[in-house]
């Protein structure tokens, strides 16, 4: 491996997986999941990712503690509000950056019970970062810097911890779109564990075919400060998506209840006593928007 410090060390993937299809149920009409919590020291510090088509149906007031959520309207219009005042409208493109530290209540509906297609990854906070402040930040797809190089468009979310998203532990993130017969050297420290899911289309992610529906893992490669990996694709006639996101592992214990992600049983269980007692605030009243 290189480690030369002009050179950045290549990557290569850990593991390739399959979207899980669940279905709808009691919130959603449709359900894919992607990263599943089921071991999170292998995705840290990413713990979750799921894909849902909701109309009628949605996100009622809920609580959420311990972590930040990611969400993106794949298509259609998210009507989102919370405890905090928060209230409005995203459509196709745009992404929501909330900080749910010490607690808050928000819902996530499909605009006049039309139509929502989102995906929401969930990001952890360290023990020290848990019970930061609640955050919104709604980052809106025609706002967002945009880097075009020969047939590859990279839509970044999160620069480390440069923006546009102001994030408490250091993630990037991008939409990357690739028109056929494309390559990227995709550059990221080598502290971070890194995904890359295929939303359309098809690519190769350091030389292993990823199709739509599937997402890659690449490691940490610790020795090295910087790294690279390689994502291409191949002749065709229509562009191929890619969600990538990278982290440094956070390394300490998960414990996850409902909507709650601590680091023990114990805190897991004063987030439900604190919730129930008012302490993350009043449940919203909130009248549903009518105009966007």
């Amino acid at each position: 491996m290189n480690t030369t410090p002009d050179i950045p060390a290549r990557r290569t993937l850990a593991r390739l997986e399959d979207k899980i299809h669940l279905g709808g149920d009691a919130q959603v009409d449709d359900r894919n999941v992607i990263i599943t919590p089921m071991d999170p020291a292998a995705t840290d510090p990413f713990l979750l990712l799921s894909e849902d088509w909701f109309s009628k149906l949605g996100f009622e007031w809920h609580p959420h503690r311990g972590l930040e959520t990611v969400t993106l309207v794949v298509d259609g219009v998210l009507e989102h509000g919370d405890n905090l005042g928060n209230a409005g409208a995203l459509t196709t493109g745009d992404v929501q950056w909330m900080t749910a530290g010490r607690g808050i209540i928000h819902r996530e509906l499909a605009f006049r019970d039309e139509r929502a297609h989102t995906l929401q990854l969930w990001v952890n906070l360290p023990r020290e970062l848990k019970m930061v402040d609640n955050r919104y930040q709604d980052l809106l797809a025609a706002d967002r810097p945009v880097i075009e190089r020969d047939g590859v468009r990279i839509d970044l979310i999160s620069d480390d911890a440069s923006g546009p998203a102001l994030t408490h532990w250091p993630i990037s993130g991008a939409l990357i779109t690739f028109e056929p017969n494309r390559s990227l050297e995709h550059l990221l420290p080598g502290r971070d564990r890194a995904f890359f899911y295929v939303l359309s289309g098809e690519v190769t992610v350091a030389s292993r075919r990823v199709r739509a529906g599937q997402i890659a893992w690449s490691d940490p490669v610790p020795q090295a400060a910087a790294s690279a990996i390689t994502v291409a694709t191949a002749d065709g006639d229509r562009p191929s998506v890619v969600m990538t996101y990278s982290g440094e592992p956070i390394g300490q214990p998960v414990a996850m209840g409902g909507p709650f992600v601590m680091n023990t049983e114990a805190e897991i269980a004063q987030a439900f006593r604190d919730f129930r007692s008012g302490q993350f605030g009043d449940i919203p009243r909130q009248a549903r928007l009518q105009h966007r």
